[in-house]
Order: C-alpha cells, then structure tokens, then sequence
C-alpha cells in the first residue's frame, strides 16, 4: 500500500493542476495587453551599384486567454516578446537613427538610397506621441522649423537636419495615433521610383503564402501569393512590378480593404501627401503593412 502511495499523490497532483489549467479567467486589459505577441520581418538587400537597402516591420497582436492555463502561457509568451521587442527596437533605433514611440502595435521602417523613413501605429495620445517626438528628435540634433500645424487630430512638423529636410506627420484615427516620419536623401534624377508631380504612387505586394484582394479608391486588384513581395527593394523592384500592382493618385485620405482567401475583409484609411511613394504589403494574417518608400 506505501508503494503506491506516491503514485496516488502524483495521479491526485495531476488532476489538480490540470483541472486549475481549465479554470475560467476574467479578462484583465492591464495583464492581457495588446504587446503579448510579435511578428518581426526583416531584410538586407545589396545592389550591384553598392547601394544597401533594409526594411524592417513588426506587429504586436493581443493575447486574450479564456482559461488559467492559456493566462500562464500568454504570461510566458508575453515576456519573451517583451525582451524581443525591446532588442528589435533598440536595433531600429541605433541602425534607422529614427525613434519609435512607446506602445506601438505595428511599425515598419525603411534605409534606402532614397529615405530613412518609419510608419508606426500607437494607442498613445496625439499630445503625448508629439511631445515624445519634438523631444527626441531635438536630442539627436534635428531642428524644427517654423509653421509646424498642430490641430487636436493632426500634426504636421518639417524638422532640419544634418542629413537633410525631414517631416513628422501624426494623425489620430481610430483610436489609434498613426506616426509618419521621413527623412528624404539626395536622389538620383534616373530614380524609378519617384512619382509624377504633385501626385502619389503606391506600389502592391503580398508576403503572404494565399492570394489577396486589395481595393484601393473603389479599385480592386488581385494579387497572387508573394507577387510583388520584393517590391521593398526600391528602384528596380518597382520598375518591375506589373501595371496592376501600381496606382497613380492625388493625395489624400483613402481606404483600403485587404481580403485574403478563406478570410474576412480587413479595412484601414491611410494619409498620403503629394510627391510620395508608399508600398503597401499583405502580411502575416492579412495585415496591411504601409511602408514609406519615397
């Protein structure tokens, strides 16, 4: 009957702690936050002409157990992303020279012959992301220049910098501050990827392994499983890409609606300004990923 015994405890052990695994969980906003996962995509490209092109992305996605055991797991899963994130920003930060603004939820980032420029997306408060922005930015001896057009849902900042002219436009939307920073580099007169004066040019691409629908100003295009994937490599990507995967618009705001196969629609509306070049990626999970290129 001793020999046994240990067996019983174990068995009895067992069963507790699966049973408190299956105990319901009241969601908590503070311990379940919406920084509990994150997907990073990165990538080095070196063109035959010396030039080095990056581009960064990450997204961050809420991890909402139901369950005690889904909690420890999101615990689990959320500290490992935790340390991810900070050693991903960080890498941005030190290599782009461009900071990120706390809480973001998705951000890409682009070093090219052409840019610098980062598009972030963070719960924060307009006031505040500006505030942390003017702060920062000073601190890596940007100057910023007169006439800045600061509006409780909008701002507009032109900075100087030893590097050349840069530009700072935020837009609350959606709960959501949508960060737009980019510092333009001398670029060639032959460059491709330059749009028509005075308009906007976006260029299509889909990372992911299932076709997508994209409509963009009432426009829907289809794209295949990874057409256009390498549009992030600048200028000859883009001269590459299909008529389909490029538009021609005036500036403004538009909305976009993403569609994978097999998965609902997704809709977002994206701020462009004249003389601007953009890409925008399917990626993981249908998310569209805005990537300033010019």
């Amino acid at each position: 009957m001793r020999r046994r015994t240990p067996y019983v405890l174990l068995a009895g052990s067992l069963f507790a702690a699966t049973a408190a695994m299956a105990i319901p969980v009241t969601p908590d906003p503070a311990r379940d936050s919406s920084t509990n996962t994150i997907k990073i995509g990165w990538s080095h490209t070196t063109q035959s002409n010396g030039y080095v092109d990056d581009t960064w992305w990450a997204t961050r996605g809420r991890c909402a157990p139901d369950y005690l055991g889904e909690r420890l797991l999101c615990d689990a899963v959320g500290y490992l992303a935790r340390a991810t994130s900070r050693t991903f920003e960080a890498k941005v930060s030190d290599d782009m020279g461009l900071p990120l603004a706390d809480r973001w939820g998705l951000m890409t980032a682009k070093n090219s012959p052409f840019i610098r420029s980062a598009h972030i997306e963070t719960p924060l408060g307009l006031a505040a992301v500006l505030g942390f922005y003017r702060a920062a930015l000073e601190n890596r001896g940007w100057t910023e220049n007169d006439g800045a057009a600061v509006a409780p849902d909008r701002a507009v900042v032109a900075f100087t910098t030893p590097d050349g002219p840069a530009l700072l436009r935020l837009v609350r939307q959606d709960r959501m501050t949508i960060v737009d920073l980019a510092l333009r580099k001398p670029l060639a007169s032959t460059a491709l990827i330059r749009p028509a004066p005075g308009r906007v040019r976006l260029l299509l691409g889909n990372k992911t392994d299932e076709a997508a629908d994209i409509t963009v100003n009432d426009q829907t295009i289809r794209l295949p499983a990874h057409a256009g994937e390498k549009l992030i490599d600048s200028d000859a990507a883009a001269d590459k890409l299909p008529d389909s995967q490029k538009m021609d618009l005036p500036p403004g705001r538009y909305r976009v609606t993403l569609k994978l196969d097999g998965s609902a629609a997704t809709s977002r509306e994206f701020e462009v300004a004249a003389d601007e070049t953009w890409g925008l990626l399917v990626g993981p999970e249908g998310t569209p990923l805005p990537l300033r290129l010019y």
